[in-house]
């Protein structure tokens, strides 16, 4: 199974402040502990939202809003991807993690979808395509 970690942002990340030093280290050794257990696929921060932009789609139609954003708890300031047995395996990593922000934070987990998950909607063809795609990514 893979997990998105979704680091949630707060006033500092949306700011601009960087990490200190001493949290880059101990990141740097949460990480380095991730890709030695064959847990980490990929990782990394997000500049804040005032350097982001979303599209909102209506129909057709497409409005393009720069940031920055309003609602800071609702927004992300870095994410992992990790392979994970399960979501218990997902929370126990987790909670092994240097808490990523100055004060109280959050970290968000969501179980990626894989091909076995959209079942017979995921025809022969899809499937293939979807091969494709994933070998042209990698490769």
């Amino acid at each position: 199974m893979r997990f998105m970690i979704l680091i949630k942002a707060d006033q500092n990340s949306e700011a601009g402040v960087m990490p200190s030093e001493e949290l880059l280290t101990e990141m740097g050794r949460f990480n380095e502990e991730l890709a030695k257990a064959g847990v980490l696929l990929a990782g990394e921060g997000l500049h804040p939202s005032a350097k982001g932009a979303r599209v909102r789609f209506s129909g057709a139609d497409r409005k393009v809003i720069d940031g920055p954003f309003a609602e800071t708890k609702e927004l992300i300031a870095g994410f992992w991807i990790w392979k994970c047995a399960s979501l218990a395996e997902a929370i126990d990593w987790v909670k092994r993690c240097p808490n990523p922000m100055p004060g109280e934070s959050e970290i968000e987990i969501r179980q990626v979808f894989e091909a076995e998950d959209f079942g017979d909607a995921l025809t022969p063809e899809l499937r293939a395509q979807e091969e494709r795609l994933r070998a042209q990514v990698s490769g």
